[in-house]
């Protein structure tokens, strides 16, 4: 699907024009958005760009030199957004062309950042007047809902944290699988942040000649050094719960095996005397007693209430 956006008096509108106008549209539009776009649309822009778009093995390359670099088409950076899917995060790759009047995405999937600068245009929130103001705008809500998915991340941490230290008889193995969703999500959330570094500073020395947007991407730079941080201090929070719970485990089940284990030592004593009346020797004084049963399963009780006692006493159970 093709987005197009032109600036209107400082706001960013999106375009709607019918279809037999489309390749007009597509040449006077500021921003064009390719979202998953048909075979039909790719052939349209590399036709009007005059270049072969990037495929999806071309952007998720990691290397520096594959994902920031210039050519005849204009500036090409690919940034790392973060979305969600059924309750889990994810990466995606969004290739960006900046040219001196436009701006052209190429992505793959639904993205809140993007949903939501589409629904603010649509409200006429977005104010822009070139494409490269709007990249930086890009970049600069994209720190921003990251901020918000951390946020949230700490939310459900305290939630966690209570049920771990403080609530009696708390699922364990459920605070075991939170805490592992909650530190892959943390985990994409900070590739996420050093990927919007990298591309800032990239972008940093395209801007020289707009003071005003060198300083709002300096702005961002300190927002994700902060957010840097915070991702560190979630990673140590979310190892000392992990570290807790599983201590917290390791003592339940030390407690059951405690109780096997004192279980076979108190009725350890009984069981050999029961072993050695059960001998089948001809000669033993005791089966000739009248009180000999009864003695015996005195004896047995008795040598299995002493160990108890001496546990007790101890203070070992």
């Amino acid at each position: 699907m093709l987005r197009l956006f032109n600036f209107d008096k400082g706001r960013l509108k999106e375009q709607t024009p019918p279809e037999d106008q489309i390749k007009q549209a597509v040449a006077k539009a500021s921003w064009i958005d390719a979202h998953d776009p048909s075979d039909n649309e790719r052939s349209q822009l590399q036709a009007f760009l005059r270049t072969t778009l990037p495929e999806s093995d071309d952007v998720e390359e990691i290397e520096s030199s594959a994902r920031y670099f210039t050519d005849n088409t204009g500036v090409h950076v690919r940034s790392l957004f973060l979305a969600q899917s059924e309750g889990r995060h994810s990466t995606a790759t969004v290739a960006f062309i900046l040219q001196n009047d436009r701006l052209i995405t190429l992505r793959e999937g639904a993205l809140a950042d993007f949903r939501l600068l589409r629904m603010r245009a649509r409200h006429g929130q977005v104010a822009a007047h070139s494409p490269q103001e709007l990249l930086v705008l890009i970049f600069e809500q994209k720190v921003e809902n990251l901020a918000d998915a951390l946020e949230d991340i700490h939310r459900k941490l305290e939630d966690v944290s209570y049920l771990v230290l403080e609530e009696i008889d708390s699922d364990l193995e459920n605070a075991i699988d939170q805490l592992a969703k909650l530190e892959d999500s943390n985990g994409k959330i900070r590739l996420c942040l050093m990927d919007t570094q990298r591309s800032i500073s990239f972008l940093q020395r395209h801007l020289r000649n707009h003071p005003e947007l060198q300083e709002t991407a300096r702005e961002i730079m300190r927002d994700v050094d902060t957010l840097m941080s915070h991702t560190t201090f979630l990673f140590d929070k979310i190892n000392f719960l992990m570290d807790s719970t599983q201590g917290f485990i390791n003592i339940t089940q030390n407690k059951i095996i405690k109780i096997f284990s004192i279980a076979a030592v108190v009725f350890l004593p009984p069981t050999l005397v029961a072993s050695i009346y059960g001998m089948n020797f001809q000669h033993m004084p005791e089966l000739n007693l009248q009180l000999g049963y009864p003695g015996a399963l005195g004896l047995m009780l008795l040598s299995g209430i002493a160990p108890y006692w001496f546990f007790k006493r101890k203070g070992w159970l």
